[in-house]
């Protein structure tokens, strides 16, 4: 696959996954051993923020390594980390994911999320419940 293939899977994670909540995408864009892995990484963050959206703001590529900068915004109505939801909207936090494809697949992914800025918005404790 072309770097530009490569973006677009991504991006349509991003869309299809995250943005959508259509966790039964995951099995197509993800490798078989970390489908399950990515499922359950977004599932309680939808669960909590079920209006999340993902505003890409770059992606960049290079071989089979795709990098993404977004804007991430959501309303919290469910638990997340461990606090009760508050009912407050939090915009534009910045996160930062790195993710490797390989065949058509991602077969890993790792990021970086300003949940300090999250939980600021938020006005939710700083510590767990």
């Amino acid at each position: 696959m072309s770097v530009e293939d490569n973006k677009a899977l991504v991006a349509r994670a991003v869309a299809e996954v995250i943005n959508g909540g259509h966790l039964d995408v995951v099995d197509e864009l993800y490798a078989l051993q970390i489908a399950q892995a990515a499922k359950e990484w977004v599932a309680p963050f939808r669960a909590a923020f079920p209006d999340v959206w993902m505003e890409t703001v770059a992606l960049v590529g290079e071989g089979d390594t795709v990098v993404g900068h977004f804007r991430c915004s959501g309303t919290h109505t469910g638990e997340w980390l461990g606090r009760p939801p508050t009912g407050r909207r939090f915009t534009g936090v910045r996160e930062v994911y790195w993710w490797t494809v390989r065949g058509g697949r991602i077969v890993d992914w790792w990021g970086l999320e300003d949940n300090d800025d999250r939980r600021r918005q938020l006005r939710a404790p700083t510590t767990r419940a």
